[in-house]
C-alpha cells in the first residue's frame, strides 16, 4: 500500500473520494494479491486464497449505519471479514496522478507532449541553509526524494551565500562552535521547488542529508500550478489520422470490439483528449485544448450536444470499459516492484 500510495498520492483525490485503506490488519503478512475494477460477488471464493485485495472503486463509499449480510455490501464485507483478507481502494488519485489512468490510455495511441486536460496539484518553495561545503549533497538528497522538478528540467535550485549565526545552549551538541559562544558561520540559502504531495518525503530527505543537529527551513506555499497531474489527458499525433483508424487502435488496446458510441462529423484527428470513466464534463477543456477528437467512457446528452456544436468528435467506449487498464496496469506495478508476491488479475 506504501508503494502505490507513493506512484500515486492519496493526497490527490477528490474531497468526495474514499481512496485508501479500508478494512484489514496492516501488519499481516501479504503472498497474494487480488487486483480488481470493483470487488465483485464472483470474486467472493477466492478471498480464501488471497491477502489483499486492490480495487479501483472503494467498496465502502456512503457511510453506513448497519451491516446486513444478505445484501451484496454486506455480503462481501462478512466474506472480507471471514478470511482476514485486507481491502485497499485507489480510485481518483490512479485517475489523476501523473502515470496513472490517464497515460496509459494516451499511449495506446502514441500522443506525443501529453499533459493533463485539468490540472491538479500545487507546488511548495523549500528553503533551507546549510554550511557552505554540503549545499551539494542536501540538494542531491532533495532531488532524489522528488524536489527540484520544473517541466523538462530537473535538479532546479537557487543557491545564495550568506552568514548565520546561532548561539549552543546547554545540551546542544553542534556541529559548529562551541556552548555558550555566539557563532557566525558561511552557510548557502538552497531553495527548491517540491510537488506539495512530495513535501513530506523531500523534508525528511533534507534532514537526514543535512549535518546541523537542529535545521532552519522554511516551506512557501506558492500559487504554481503543478501540471503533473490532473483529470484526463491531451496530446497530439505526429500527423492526422483518420478517426476511424484510430478508435481501432483504442479499441484493440483496450481489448473491445470499438466504441459504443461517435458523436461529430470529423474524419480525421491530430489533437486527442482523453478521460477514463465519465468524462463528460471535461468536454469543454478539450474543446478549449482544441481537439479533434475526445474519447471518454460515458458523457450526457447536454455535453454531447456541446461537443457537436463546438465541431469535437467525441467517441464513448464505456465507463467500465476506459477503467479496466487499472487491473492489468496495477497488477504489472506491483510484479516488477514484489517479485515474490503473486498477483491475481480479477
Amino acid at each position: 500500500m506504501a508503494f502505490l500510495s507513493e506512484r500515486f498520492p492519496l493526497e490527490l483525490a477528490e474531497e468526495w473520494d474514499r481512496s485508501g485503506f479500508q478494512l484489514g490488519i496492516l501488519g499481516k503478512p501479504c503472498r497474494r494479491v487480488l487486483v480488481a475494477l470493483d470487488l465483485e460477488l464472483g470474486h467472493l471464493p477466492l478471498l480464501s486464497d488471497v491477502d489483499l485485495v486492490v480495487v479501483h472503486h472503494p467498496l465502502l463509499f456512503r457511510p453506513i449505519s448497519e451491516i446486513r449480510t444478505d445484501t451484496p455490501l454486506g455480503e462481501k464485507l462478512r466474506a472480507l471479514l471471514a478470511h482476514d483478507v485486507a481491502l485497499f481502494a485507489l480510485h481518483t488519485p490512479y485517475d489523476v496522478a501523473q502515470g496513472g489512468l490517464g497515460e496509459v490510455l494516451a499511449g495506446f495511441l502514441g500522443l506525443e507532449n501529453v499533459r493533463p486536460l485539468l490540472p491538479r496539484g500545487k507546488f511548495l518553495k523549500l528553503v533551507v541553509f546549510v554550511p557552505h561545503g554540503y549545499e551539494d549533497q542536501v540538494a542531491e538528497a532533495m532531488f532524489g526524494a522528488g524536489a527540484g522538478k520544473i517541466g523538462k528540467y530537473g535538479h532546479c535550485s537557487f543557491r545564495t551565500k550568506g552568514i548565520g549565526t546561532f548561539l549552543p545552549e546547554e545540551g546542544a551538541r553542534p556541529f559548529l562552535g562551541e556552548i555558550g559562544r555566539e557563532e557566525r558561520a558561511e552557510e548557502v540559502r538552497l531553495e527548491t521547488i517540491v510537488p506539495e504531495e512530495k513535501a513530506e518525503k523531500v523534508v525528511k530527505a533534507m534532514l537526514s542529508a543535512h549535518p546541523y543537529e537542529e535545521v532552519a527551513y522554511d516551506l512557501y506555499p506558492l500559487a504554481n500550478e503543478a501540471r503533473l497531474h490532473g483529470l484526463g489527458r491531451a496530446g497530439e499525433l505526429p500527423e492526422p489520422k483518420p478517426i476511424s483508424k484510430i478508435l481501432e487502435q483504442f479499441a484493440e488496446n483496450l481489448g473491445v470490439p470499438g466504441p459504443k458510441e461517435v458523436v461529430g462529423e470529423r474524419k480525421e484527428a491530430q489533437r486527442i483528449a482523453l478521460c477514463g470513466g465519465s468524462g463528460g464534463d471535461l468536454i469543454p477543456y478539450a474543446v478549449a485544448f482544441r481537439a479533434d477528437l475526445f474519447i471518454t467512457g460515458e458523457a450526457g446528452y447536454h455535453r454531447l450536444k456541446e461537443a457537436q456544436e463546438s465541431g469535437l468528435t467525441v467517441a464513448l467506449f464505456g465507463h467500465a470499459e476506459t477503467e479496466r487498464p487499472f487491473v492489468r496496469h496495477i497488477a504489472s506495478l506491483l510484479r516488477e516492484a514484489f517479485p515474490k508476491l503473486e498477483v491475481v488479475e480479477g
